[in-house]
């Protein structure tokens, strides 16, 4: 397959795709002309990949993750290692939005949003 092809079938562009060659995910093999040339494992990588970036994780987890996956003598414990770990980011993360909406939120309801120039969100944007 070619890159338009892996593209389309992985769902992934083909700048993506490059950028994964680029840094070592995957590695078509290439035909005399020099083009890239996927096989049926690369399109599986890449599908892999697109739906681990998907979830979130980051190059390296996916680079963990693949290298787990390709490993049969894997152990769930370290698959399962990286995914809690990034599962505990995503929960802190979702955290810090939540007070990040709840701090916003009574700005905006303590604001009269009329004529007048006095703003409790512009007051407490400016204090220390």
């Amino acid at each position: 397959m070619n890159i338009g092809e892996v593209a389309e079938r992985s769902g992934l562009p083909p700048k993506t795709i490059r950028y994964y060659e680029e840094i070592g995910l995957v590695t078509p093999t290439r035909s005399v002309n020099g083009y890239r040339a996927f096989r049926e494992s690369d399109l599986h990588k890449l599908a892999f990949l697109g739906r681990a970036r998907s979830l979130g994780f980051s190059i390296e987890d996916c680079r963990a993750l693949m290298a787990l996956y390709e490993d049969q003598g894997r152990a769930s414990a370290d698959v399962k290692s990286i995914a809690q770990h990034h599962l505990d980011r995503i929960d802190a993360k979702i955290a810090e939005l939540q007070s990040m909406r709840d701090t916003l939120s009574d700005l905006v309801k303590s604001c009269a949003g009329d004529h007048r120039p006095d703003c409790p969100i512009l007051r407490d944007l400016a204090a220390k």
